[in-house]
């Protein structure tokens, strides 16, 4: 099998000869578009501290050159100025020509159109988190119509990564602290459920699928997400959730994990032994010899104070492990 039908068969749970990966000879090709945004690239200022501006001209700020920083200051800083905030122009079909060139290049790869998130990711940048959080409670209606504006750039993105010929599009989201999500389930449900599965729903009817980051415990909502449509949850702490409560939510229905060795927990204790022992858990209970996980590779060892050697043990043992002769007449 090529890599664009390995990540097919993983997807449907159609028995891929190996496990997908994303590391290395990766199944994966990213591609972005060309639109013209407020975007700026990072730049070190006195002290050390770097700074940028993002697309929508919010402004960012990191103590080291290579974390991914913070918003410092959003660019709606009165709720008053949602109206007459114009967005960048993401509906021009000639912007992703580059994915065009890309798929025509790739033919044999996965081939995933990056979106700058879903309604969440963008909104709580452009009023900052602290207000942002504020508002979903005190004003509804308002923040409605920013989320309503956003849906429909997003709308515009799907159709025109479509058309150019990607597998699939994939959104940061980060909705989860280290115990919980960021606002309550009911919240989620009530605002974002029926946004996701608009914009899952249209992807679909597209023909391609919905990849989605989300850092921290979002085992709340993970339910919602997949009955929303979302085809792949690409998380970098698995352990945050438990690789049981994982495999419980396949059990439920068609979802597949992407994910590296834990990044905070099992890679950081550096012992070869308990690093291959998770890989392997991780196939053998998400994988299953089936389809259903993407073995993962987390992309910024410096960040996390990783030597890179910790994490090359991990995709070493995906790799000796993650073939599917290893699992026929295996239970699934």
């Amino acid at each position: 099998m090529k890599s664009r039908e390995i990540v097919r068969h993983t997807l449907d749970l159609n028995g891929p000869e190996r496990v997908a990966r994303s590391f290395g000879d990766s199944d994966f090709c990213g591609v972005g578009c060309t639109v013209t945004t407020h975007s700026t690239p990072w730049r070190e200022t006195e002290g050390g501290h770097w700074e940028r501006t993002d697309e929508w001209g919010n402004r960012w700020e990191r103590i080291d050159p290579t974390s991914k920083g913070e918003v410092v200051k959003g660019v709606l800083e009165e709720l008053s100025s949602i109206d007459d905030y114009r967005f960048p122009d993401y509906s021009r079909p000639e912007d992703y020509a580059v994915a065009t060139q890309r798929r025509a290049e790739k033919p044999d790869q996965w081939l995933t159109g990056g979106m700058p998130g879903f309604t969440f990711n963008i909104a709580r940048k452009m009023r900052k988190l602290d207000l942002y959080l504020m508002d979903l409670v005190l004003e509804p209606e308002r923040i409605r119509k920013l989320h309503d504006r956003i849906d429909v750039m997003l709308e515009d993105m799907i159709r025109n990564y479509a058309s150019a010929g990607v597998d699939g599009i994939m959104f940061p989201e980060d909705w989860g602290t280290q115990s919980q999500t960021l606002i309550s389930p009911a919240m989620w449900m009530d605002e974002f459920f029926p946004r996701f599965k608009k914009l899952c729903g249209l992807a679909h009817e597209l023909g391609i699928r919905v990849f989605m980051h989300s850092c921290g415990n979002i085992a709340a909502i993970v339910p919602g997400l997949m009955d929303a449509g979302i085809d792949v949850l690409q998380f970098d702490q698995p352990d945050l959730h438990g690789i049981e409560a994982l495999a419980a939510h396949q059990d439920r229905g068609r979802i597949t994990f992407w994910c590296p060795v834990d990044i905070q927990t099992t890679l950081q204790k550096r012992d070869e032994k308990v690093i291959r022992a998770k890989a392997r858990e991780m196939l053998d209970k998400l994988w299953r010899g089936s389809g259903g996980f993407i073995a993962g590779y987390y992309g910024d060892n410096a960040s996390i104070g990783l030597d890179p050697k910790w994490q090359d043990i991990a995709c070493d043992e995906f790799r000796k492990h993650g073939i599917a002769s290893n699992y026929k007449g295996k239970p699934n």
